[in-house]
């Protein structure tokens, strides 16, 4: 008997591809209050999801991943800030990044309506 072959992929392009998770754990105090140091986060590939303003994302910044939210979006750029302006260095001191470095956006955990 021939087993069938298969790519692994679906067949039907509308069938979402599998989303890639990516788990980190904070360090510093940057994110704070929303995000603690030490605390576990999930971020999802953001090649599959889109992102916007509010949206906290992991993104690539000399050649680190970095965390924050998006404050501002516009042409393919991104401006980026800390929940903590004091204890942040983001976007008002690197200026505008562009979208293409987001490696994924944060899927938990997930803001409740008490958070910023």
């Amino acid at each position: 008997m021939k087993l069938p072959t298969s790519s692994g992929l679906p067949k039907n392009p509308n069938i979402a591809k599998p989303t890639r998770l990516i788990i980190r754990r904070i360090v510093g105090d940057s994110m704070a209050p929303t995000l603690q140091h030490g605390q576990l986060v999930v971020f999802a590939s953001s090649a599959r999801r889109p992102v916007g303003v509010g949206d906290v994302v992991m993104f690539r910044h000399d050649g680190r991943d970095k965390i924050k939210r998006i404050a501002r979006s516009e042409l393919g750029r991104i401006y980026l800030l800390g929940d903590n302006p004091e204890g942040s260095t983001d976007s008002r001191t690197f200026g505008w990044v562009g979208a293409e470095t987001v490696v994924g956006v944060l899927v938990w955990p997930r803001r409740s309506s008490k958070t910023i």
